[in-house]
C-alpha cells in the first residue's frame, strides 16, 4: 500500500492544525492568568472556577470542526421513551404527596435581561399580570403549593452577573412568604475575538470598555455553577431529591404533581433521572429543539446543530413532530455523580456576535437540556402545551393579560370561556416591541375570548372596551394612525389607511 500525496498533505495538515490548536489554547490560557491577575483575592478564586469551565469548553470548541451530528444516524426515539402525560397522569396520586414534595426543590433560570421587550434590568422583573413580575408569580405558586400541602419547597434562581444584584434586592420583599429562596450565580465567560481566538477584556472589570466583555453561557452552565455554589450539596443534604428547572419566562412551567410522582414511584435500581417535557410542534415553534435517538441514546438536537442542507427537514412538523419546552426535572445525586467524573460533554453552541463598535466575537454556549444523554433511564413526557407559555415578546405578553387566562394563586389557566383550546396567533409590529410603548398604546386590554389571529402594523392604538372576534388585521401606512374607538367589535375585519379619533 503505497502513500499518496493527499495522505502525506493530509498528516503534515493535521499535524500543523494540531500544533494552532496547542498555540490557540497556550494563549489563550496565558491571557486568562492575566486577566485573573487584574482581581482582587475573593474575585479571582469565583473566576478561576469559572475559567476552569470555560478552558474545558474552548479545548472541546478547538478541537471539533463541522456539526455535532451525522445526520444519516438520526432517528426517531422509541416509542416508550416519550409518554404521553395522559398515561402518567392515569396513575393518580398518593395520599401523602406531601412527602415527595419535601424532596423537591424549583429552579428558575434568572439570566435574562429585558432588553429584548425595552427594559432595563432583570426579565423577571417585568410586570406581566395586574402588577405581578414574573418573579411574584413564581413566588406565589411556590408558597401557594407550601400551604395547600404543608411542604417545604424552595426555590432556586440561577442569576447571572447581569441580573444578580437587582434580584438580590428585590428578594427582601418576599421574607414574610412561605418559601425559602436561595440564590446562586451563573459563571461569567470572556467573549473571544472572531479571529484572533483570544478574550477581548482589559481585566476583570464589568464597566466601562469592559462591558461587552462578558457574557453568562447559556443554561446548560446550571451543572457547573450549581455544584461550584455549594448549594447542590446544601439541597441534598436536606434530603432532597430531584429539581424541577425551567425558565422564569415560562408562565405555564409549575409544579406538576403527577410528574413528580412518576419520578419518586420508580424502582431503585431503574430510577429515571432525567425528564424533558417535550410538547407538539406547531408552525410557531419550527426552531425549537427536539428530541431525537442517537447512537443508543435520548438526545437533544437543537438547530444550531443541524447541517445547513437538512435545516427544512427538521423544521418540518412531520418528522419532527414535539420540541423541547426546557421544563427539566433532574436527579440531584445523579448530577452531582456526572459533576465529579466530569463526564457531561454537553454539545457547544457557537453564538456569533457583532458588538457595537463592529468587532465580530464568539461566544461558547451550551443548553441544560443537551445533558439528557448522561443520564440514566432518561425519558420524555409530552405534555399539554398549557405547560408552555413563554413570554418572550409584546405580543406575548398581550395574550397573557389579557381575559383569555384566568390566574389562580400565581398559576395562570386558558379561561373556562374559550370554547377551543388554542391560543391565538398575535403579530404585534415594531411600534409595539418596548413594553412602555405597548402599554401606551391600550387603554385597557381587548377582549380576546373569541380572537384566532391578530396582527398590527403600524401607528395604532387601542381605546377602552374593545373587543376582536376571528381574525382581525389592522395596518396603518407610513405617517398614517389608526386609533381602533372605545367600545369597538371587530369580527372578520381588515382595517387599513388612517382613522384618528380626536378629543374636542
Amino acid at each position: 500500500m503505497s502513500l499518496t500525496v493527499a495522505d502525506l498533505t493530509r498528516g503534515v495538515m493535521t499535524e500543523f492544525q494540531e500544533k494552532l490548536r496547542q498555540q490557540h489554547e497556550e494563549s489563550m490560557h496565558r491571557e486568562l492568568e492575566v486577566l485573573l491577575g487584574t482581581a482582587s483575592k475573593p474575585e479571582a478564586e469565583i473566576s478561576r472556577k469559572d475559567f476552569d469551565g470555560f478552558k474545558k469548553l474552548f479545548h472541546r470548541f478547538l478541537q471539533v470542526k463541522g456539526p455535532s451530528v451525522e445526520w444519516t444516524k438520526i432517528n426517531r426515539p422509541p416509542e416508550d421513551s416519550i409518554q404521553p402525560y395522559e398515561k402518567i397522569r392515569a396513575k393518580g396520586l398518593p395520599d401523602n404527596i406531601t412527602a415527595s414534595l419535601n424532596k423537591l426543590a424549583v429552579v428558575k433560570l434568572n439570566g435574562g435581561l429585558g432588553t429584548s421587550m425595552g427594559c432595563k434590568g432583570p426579565k423577571s422583573l417585568i410586570s406581566v399580570r395586574n402588577e405581578n413580575t414574573f418573579l411574584d408569580l413564581t413566588v406565589q405558586q411556590i408558597e401557594h403549593l407550601n400551604k395547600t400541602y404543608n411542604a417545604s419547597v424552595p426555590l432556586v434562581l440561577m442569576n447571572s452577573f447581569n441580573t444578580d444584584e437587582d434580584t438580590n434586592k428585590i428578594l427582601q420583599k418576599y421574607k414574610h412568604h412561605q418559601v425559602n429562596i436561595h440564590t446562586f450565580n451563573q459563571s461569567r465567560y470572556p467573549r473571544i475575538n472572531k479571529e484572533s481566538l483570544l478574550p477581548i477584556a482589559k481585566s476583570m472589570t464589568l464597566g466601562g470598555d469592559n462591558a461587552e466583555a462578558w457574557y453568562p453561557p447559556g443554561h446548560g452552565d446550571i451543572y457547573a455553577s450549581f455544584y461550584n455554589s455549594g448549594l447542590l450539596d446544601k439541597l441534598i443534604a436536606e434530603g432532597k431529591e430531584y429539581i424541577f428547572v425551567s425558565n422564569i419566562d415560562n408562565l405555564g412551567a409549575t409544579v406538576d404533581l403527577f410528574i413528580l410522582h412518576h419520578l419518586m414511584s420508580q424502582p431503585a435500581d431503574k430510577r429515571c433521572e432525567f425528564i424533558m417535557e417535550v410538547t407538539d410542534k406547531t408552525r410557531a415553534d419550527v426552531k425549537g429543539g427536539t428530541l431525537i435517538h442517537y447512537e443508543d441514546h435520548l438526545r437533544l438536537l437543537e438547530i444550531a446543530q443541524v447541517p445547513k442542507a437538512h435545516v427544512d427537514e427538521f423544521k418540518s412538523v412531520t418528522k419532527f413532530k414535539i420540541f423541547n419546552t426546557n421544563n427539566l426535572w433532574i436527579s440531584l445525586p445523579a448530577m452531582k455523580r456526572l459533576q465529579e467524573k466530569n463526564s457531561m460533554d454537553l454539545e457547544i453552541i457557537v453564538n456569533p456576535k457583532t458588538l457595537d463598535g463592529g468587532l465580530n466575537v464568539i461566544q461558547l454556549e451550551t443548553a441544560v437540556g443537551a445533558a439528557i444523554k448522561s443520564f440514566n433511564n432518561a425519558m420524555g413526557v409530552n405534555v399539554p402545551r398549557s405547560r408552555f407559555l413563554p413570554v418572550k415578546t409584546s405580543s406575548d405578553l398581550l395574550l397573557v393579560m389579557s381575559n383569555l387566562y384566568s390566574m389562580d394563586a400565581g398559576s395562570l389557566t386558558m379561561s373556562k370561556k374559550r370554547e377551543f383550546p388554542t391560543t391565538p396567533h398575535v403579530k404585534l409590529g415594531s411600534s409595539f416591541t418596548k413594553v412602555q410603548e405597548f402599554l401606551a398604546r391600550f387603554e385597557n386590554i381587548p377582549d380576546m375570548l373569541e380572537l384566532d389571529h391578530l396582527t398590527v402594523s403600524g401607528d395604532v392604538t387601542f381605546g377602552k372596551n374593545v373587543s376582536l372576534k376571528g381574525t382581525v388585521i389592522i395596518i396603518a401606512n407610513h405617517g398614517d394612525r389608526i386609533d381602533i374607538p372605545a367600545g369597538a367589535m371587530l369580527e372578520n375585519k381588515i382595517v387599513s389607511g388612517n382613522l384618528r379619533i380626536l378629543d374636542h
